[in-house]
């Protein structure tokens, strides 16, 4: 139902769409028009050129709304607001005009709406991978408030806008901040207040014992290794299980043990060494290196966990794969290359005191991420009631007499 004062319309009721260019291999410059393409609309710097000439439908200036009609759901599909340099806009991708007048920031925001209808309609191979045409976009009805109404929930969402903005930022910096603080730790350039003295380099062997213990039907808690997530469950990260019926003879591990899948694809990232956070206690195939430390002595796992976190081990496991054997396009890392790897360590009150400030930082990081993500939630649920009327909004006298 459209709430008073509203009408119901068609997306191409108000708006044009102006498609890009299908430009060639053979028309790309190294100067010139910007070329903007899909993946640009998801932040990549990194452009094409063109140097012939161009045609106004092409021309995208910054703050131009523009919709990718072929991409991935929810990452390159849909409603975009551009926020790059003046450009040519590629194939795939429209630039969309509003016909009458309506506030673009609305429109903006309307079609992030209509985004998300469209992606709901899609099924079977449709489902992730998106390639619609401009009538399944156009046909959409949507609810249209009056000019000034759609003025004061742009200003509102805006608003959010700015929140979500600046938050972003602050964890961008926040994860920088990390990265070098974990950069200069964890290879000693920076010392903390107190200690001093050479580290030694240690052979993986001599700081861990491999674990091989077989589950025998002791736990049903397969995981995967991710490189943002650590090792979670299959079920969270694929949101369902690609693990064999029987687990008899998968790997054993438990909370504070760590693993890597020693077997992945040429071409793809190599993984990472991950620890077991998250359960008291999980399963494994076969072709994870599973270990823990040998003498808590010598070494801290939570020292080395973010060692591993940081890549420091990435470059001999990258030699050690690519001089080992190759099946159908497999690289695999032999368990006795892995543990003749060397890491590099303080005395073990620095290694505790260097972990302690990583995870301080860690945490920064983690409670940046929980205010981003709630600012999102709470803006979809405010889209959801502005912008189809169920939550109305007040438009004071002095707007009217300035419309």
């Amino acid at each position: 139902m459209v709430p008073d004062g509203w009408s119901a319309q068609s997306v191409g009721e108000f708006c044009e769409f102006f498609n890009g260019n299908g430009f060639k291999a053979s028309e790309w410059s190294t100067q010139g028009w910007p070329i903007i393409r899909i993946q640009n609309l998801n932040g990549s710097s990194d452009f094409n050129y063109f140097n012939g000439e161009v045609k106004d439908r092409w021309v995208v200036e910054p703050g131009d709304i523009l919709f990718a009609w072929a991409g991935t759901k929810g990452v390159s599909f849909g409603a975009k607001r551009w926020s790059g340099p003046r450009g040519v806009l590629n194939q795939h991708i429209f630039r969309v005009e509003p016909k009458m007048k309506v506030n673009p920031d609305w429109l903006y925001f309307a079609l992030i709406r209509v985004t998300e209808c469209v992606e709901n309609k899609a099924h079977g191979f449709k489902a992730t991978l998106l390639h619609v045409q401009k009538s399944d976009i156009a046909e959409q009805v949507i609810p249209v408030p009056p000019l000034l109404e759609q003025n004061r929930i742009a200003r509102i969402l805006s608003t959010w806008d700015e929140a979500i903005a600046t938050t972003e930022q602050l964890l961008a910096n926040s994860e920088q901040q990390k990265k070098a603080l974990m950069q200069q730790l964890l290879t000693g350039k920076k010392r903390l207040p107190g200690f001093e003295g050479e580290w030694f380099s240690a052979k993986m062997g001599d700081v861990f014992r491999r674990v091989t213990t077989k589950n025998d039907g002791q736990s049903a808690n397969v995981v995967t290794i991710s490189g943002k997530q650590g090792l979670i469950r299959q079920q969270e990260f694929f949101k369902k299980s690609i693990a064999s019926e029987f687990l008899d003879g998968y790997f054993l591990i438990k909370k504070g043990q760590f693993a890597y899948n020693k077997s992945y694809s040429k071409g793809y990232p190599m993984g990472a060494v991950k620890r077991l956070n998250r359960y008291p206690e999980a399963v494994v195939t076969t072709l994870y290196i599973c270990f823990e430390i040998a003498d808590e002595k010598m070494a801290s796992g939570d020292y080395l966990e973010h060692y591993f976190e940081a890549g420091f081990l990435n470059h001999g496991l990258s030699k050690v794969a690519n001089e080992g054997g190759r099946a159908h396009g497999l690289l695999n890392v032999k368990p006795a290359d892995f543990f003749s790897l060397s890491v590099s360590l303080p005395n073990l009150d620095e290694q505790k005191a260097i972990a302690k400030v990583i995870a301080s930082a860690e945490k920064e990081v983690q409670e940046l991420e929980k205010d981003l993500s709630l600012l999102q939630k709470q803006k979809k649920a405010l889209m959801q009631q502005l912008l189809t009327g169920k939550r109305r909004v007040k438009v004071d006298e002095a707007e009217r007499a300035t419309a």
